[in-house]
């Protein structure tokens, strides 16, 4: 069985078994007819402190991608090496790029009314959010979450990170941790979970608006990237961390890492 064409290629929605759907369905007439899929790639974790040098974008209408948005931005301080370890992207490659005055607006333009997809979207979201901001421009939008709707239909999956979705469905990502790559395979999942839970599930497909500033505000799950990446840096500094993946905020896994990274014990 195969699902809806993206980029003149099809590809398998569930080519495995015990995918964990009783039976198919016509997508087409349920799941979001036209939405931007979108990612971003960072110089860290925090959206008030770091930069998006990234992003990857497409516009979805009918299954199909229509237009397409990839482009870097010049960051104001030279990218680190362990940021260019985990996305690939290097100094030599922004150095060229247009500034985040020019991008920016260009990215919101872009979006339009549309709504926005992604996995654990209210990270790439907040990075946006306040980049536009910081321009005096408004970006108050709807969005769907992956990973949320994976963590819903998906609830003894070990991992829920965009890879590890990407791998129980078949769904090949030629270039993880790069925006435009990442964003093709969002959408790609976001089609596929739609197909097969999207009837018995229907809230969680909902579009929602998206919120991520104000006093108060609700504590997030950290990032699947957040996650690995706090993984990694305790195995190599031979580190025990007393933390629950599942529970993990976002704010205590940038509080970990920054404490790590700086030489202390959590």
């Amino acid at each position: 069985m195969r699902m809806e064409i993206f980029e003149d290629k099809a590809y398998p929605a569930c080519g495995r078994s015990g995918c964990g759907a009783e039976k198919e369905r016509n997508t087409a007439e349920d799941m979001l007819k036209s939405y931007i899929a979108f990612d971003l790639e960072t110089t860290g974790l925090s959206p008030e402190t770091n930069e998006i040098i990234e992003i990857g974008a497409l516009k979805v209408q009918d299954g199909k991608v229509q237009e397409r948005f990839m482009e870097f931005i010049m960051p104001s301080e030279p990218i680190s090496a362990r940021i260019t370890e985990i996305t690939g992207i290097t100094n030599e490659m922004v150095a060229d790029a247009r500034s985040r005055e020019e991008v920016i607006p260009a990215f919101l333009d872009f979006c339009g009314n549309e709504v926005l997809v992604g996995h654990n979207i209210i990270f790439d979201y907040s990075f946006m959010k306040n980049q536009a901001e910081l321009l005096g421009l408004s970006f108050e939008k709807q969005g769907i979450d992956t990973l949320k709707i994976a963590r819903r239909v998906h609830k003894n999956m070990e991992s829920k990170s965009l890879e590890a979705l990407c791998a129980h469905y078949e769904i090949d990502n030629k270039a993880a941790h790069r925006a435009y790559h990442d964003a093709l395979a969002t959408a790609k999942l976001y089609q596929t979970l739609a197909h097969y839970f999207e009837e018995r599930e229907p809230q969680v497909f909902k579009p929602a608006p998206l919120n991520c500033s104000g006093k108060g505000r609700t504590e997030f799950p950290a990032s699947p990237k957040q996650v690995a990446f706090l993984a990694r840096l305790a195995a190599q500094k031979k580190i025990k961390i007393n933390w629950n993946p599942e529970t993990l905020t976002k704010s205590e896994a940038s509080r970990l890492i920054e404490l790590i990274l700086s030489g202390g014990q959590p």
